[in-house]
């Protein structure tokens, strides 16, 4: 029945013998090419690109959209590197106007979670000199002491390469290492473009497109999952997007070990690329819909609230979006310091409960790895029944 709703819409929509094609590939569940990922982009409007991915997520997901209940602990913002792009880092020659956390600092932040249902703690941060990877293996092992239970999704590549470079250590060697103390996953960030020219002149001193798949790809083999993004809408091309994307869809062709693609936003607060203007919600909405029709082998897309806005990622879980990712409960400064759309990013259960069902969606709570904690769909919160007799009285 869906097939033939979206081809009904398809139908009523006068495309070129170039789309029409694109569109057939996908309903019958065909993978596009680069090229024709490349054409979405420029030819096809929103309209037939959001039908396409919402037709792909109902089919993997149904109306299944998922969250997290998690923390954020930023031990650093000091960074030895210099990205255009960020305005959550200060440099190692400033960072008077940064913070750094102790060790103590950061288990105190989990001592305050110990007896509160998070599954997930989200460690990343600049990347400090003094702040090596015997550091952060203390640091997970002392963070299991204290919650065993919870899952630790640590460091973008971006930190790792230059661990394991300052320790002489392999990537695997690090990441074995890692794990063995009790990190259980990786994020996705770092990432940003990987074509090299425009990686150059947004980012040239941090890890290189080839490391941060080499990275992913050895954390694959090691057993430790990983999550993918993408930072869009600054100064690349819709060819470098759809360049990005295949190299994370040829990876998971080889190993299978990612989670999910996350699309991030670029913000212009604040930082060395303020000149370049933001794109539109629609580019938003588009950005999401292509992804999920271009990596056909990604189970999930992820929109990241707290960078988007509560209302365009509501909009986004009708454009291919199935996961809104958690409650994240204020501990994140690196996109409300870059201008971001939540300056003070929480959400409760209740309030992502009720935007996923505001989207006409099922909430599903779930860990890290997507194994459902719980199904919210007749949850009624006592918050919920307060709105409601105030309503009624």
């Amino acid at each position: 029945m869906e097939n033939l709703a979206t081809q009904s819409i398809i139908n009523n929509i006068i495309l070129s013998p170039k789309l029409l094609s694109i569109s057939n590939k996908v309903l019958n569940g065909e993978r596009i090419s680069e090229e024709e990922g490349i054409a979405l982009y420029y030819e096809a409007d929103l309209g037939l690109v959001g039908s396409l991915a919402n037709f792909i997520r109902n089919k993997k997901h149904g109306d299944n959209t998922y969250f997290n209940r998690n923390f954020h602990i930023e031990p650093t913002n000091i960074c030895v590197f210099d990205c255009k792009f960020c305005a959550y880092s200060r440099l190692l020659k400033h960072k008077e106007e940064g913070w750094e956390y102790s060790m103590q600092d950061m288990l105190n932040i989990v001592e305050s979670y110990k007896d509160k249902p998070v599954t997930e703690v989200h460690i990343v941060g600049g990347v400090h000199p003094k702040m090596g990877i015997h550091f952060f293996g203390e640091l997970i092992q002392k963070v299991k002491a204290i919650r065993p239970d919870i899952h630790v999704k640590a460091f973008t590549a971006v930190e790792l390469e230059y661990m394991c470079r300052k320790a002489k250590m392999s990537y695997t060697e690090g990441l074995a290492y890692l794990k063995d103390c009790g990190q259980n996953s990786l994020p996705g960030g770092g990432a940003e473009i990987f074509d090299e020219g425009i990686r150059n002149q947004i980012c040239e001193d941090k890890c290189t497109s080839a490391q941060w798949l080499e990275i992913h790809e050895e954390a694959h083999k090691l057993g430790m999952p990983s999550n993918a993004t993408m930072l869009y809408g600054h100064i690349e091309k819709y060819e470098h997007r759809i360049d990005h994307m295949s190299r994370l869809r040829n990876l998971q062709d080889k190993t299978g070990g990612f989670n999910t693609f996350i699309p991030l936003k670029f913000r212009n607060g604040d930082n060395q690329m303020s000149d370049i203007p933001e794109v539109s919600i629609i580019e938003d909405l588009r950005t999401y819909a292509i992804a999920r029709i271009f990596l056909d082998n990604f189970d999930h897309v992820k929109a990241y609230w707290p960078m988007i806005g509560r209302e365009t990622a509501q909009l986004s879980l009708n454009f291919g979006v199935n996961d809104i990712d958690g409650t994240i409960d204020d501990t994140t400064k690196i996109y409300s310091m870059a201008g971001a759309e939540e300056q003070t990013p929480t959400m409760s259960t209740y309030q992502l409960v009720k935007l996923i069902k505001g989207a006409g969606r099922k909430p599903l709570e779930r860990d890290t790895v997507y194994n459902i904690i719980q199904d919210y769909t007749d949850v009624v919160f006592e918050e919920e029944a307060l709105e409601k007799a105030r309503l009624y009285n």
